[in-house]
């Protein structure tokens, strides 16, 4: 038990150390980049597509926070707004599959995955969806009624109260990453000793096959499911280093938990906002299944057999 937890707040301080050095110089940078004109320029820059996916300008305030910060800012710029049922969902949506953009994308990075993959299947979902159901969808015309949601804080006022807010959101940051990703990783190391893990994996090795993964990607799937893409890096990033999970297999888990990580809180919060959630939720869970199935079909998993021919191909010249 003692070498189990040693070995786990290990794996916890290493990994919040990994993350923690994208994490703190994103937020502070992000954190200060709010207060400044840039955030203006974007939505000023976007606004005039808005109308291709059923959106009026002014909806690309919400857009640039959510993408830029997080959801909870993106719904705080939704309540600034007088949007029908419709506009809202297809907002809400959008910022289902591409929100806080640069932390995430970054952390994808981080595990191994291109950065430019990661932004194309986000940001590609985001503007689709949205384009298919502003299409689709004839109903939804009446104004949304946006149920109690807590206000932002007051702006920081002057370049010092700035730079210390954005700096405490950095150290906030860390802190919440710590607070998840140790715990974490001592239940996972755990679990690992007593061959829980294994068990584990087997209970969801169809769910795996299905998606054209192999056993060992389990953990990384239930991770993001639950705790978010993030946070659920720090599982990504260890289940690399001691599980063997293929550049493939990684590949693939980030392309189902971009459509669909942290799916029953980032489904939950858009409640107040009076939308149907629950189409909200299947939305994302089909586009997830259904893009990375697709792409495991055309991305054939690589045969061990299949790898060995050319070195023995090669070495059977040489002779």
């Amino acid at each position: 038990m003692k070498g189990s937890l040693a070995k786990g707040w290990k794996a916890g301080l290493a990994t919040t150390w990994t993350l923690g050095k994208v994490i703190f110089p994103v937020t502070l940078l992000v954190g200060i980049l709010r207060h400044t004109p840039v955030l203006d320029y974007l939505i000023q820059a976007i606004t005039p597509l808005m109308g291709l996916i059923g959106l009026r300008g002014e909806a690309a305030i919400p857009l640039v926070l959510g993408n830029f910060l997080n959801l909870y800012a993106g719904i705080a710029g939704i309540l600034t707004l007088d949007l029908t049922v419709k506009e809202v969902f297809i907002l809400a949506v959008m910022l289902s599959f591409s929100h806080n953009l640069i932390i995430e994308s970054t952390v994808a990075a981080k595990v191994g995955i291109k950065l430019w993959l990661i932004l194309a299947v986000r940001i590609g979902l985001a503007l689709l969806s949205a384009a298919v159901i502003n299409l689709v969808w004839r109903g939804g015309s009446e104004m949304a009624q946006y149920g109690f949601i807590q206000k932002s804080e007051a702006a920081p006022n002057g370049w010092g109260e700035i730079l210390l807010d954005a700096f405490g959101k950095g150290l906030l940051g860390i802190v919440q990453l710590a607070a998840i990703v140790i715990p974490l990783m001592l239940i996972m190391q755990l679990l690992k000793d007593y061959g829980w893990l294994t068990v584990f994996s087997k209970w969801m090795a169809p769910v795996t096959r299905f998606l054209g993964m192999r056993e060992n990607t389990s953990m990384t799937l239930v991770a993001g499911l639950t705790i978010g893409l993030a946070y659920g890096a720090g599982v990504m990033i260890q289940a690399v280093k001691e599980d063997g999970v293929s550049y493939r297999d990684l590949t693939l888990a980030f392309i189902f938990l971009v459509s669909c990580h942290a799916v029953v809180e980032d489904t939950l919060i858009f409640v107040p906002l009076g939308i149907p959630v629950l189409p909200l939720f299947l939305i994302r869970v089909i586009t997830a299944v259904l893009l990375t199935v697709i792409i495991a079909k055309l991305w054939k998993q690589p045969d061990s057999s299949a790898r060995k021919e050319p070195a023995n191909e090669k070495k059977y010249h040489s002779v």
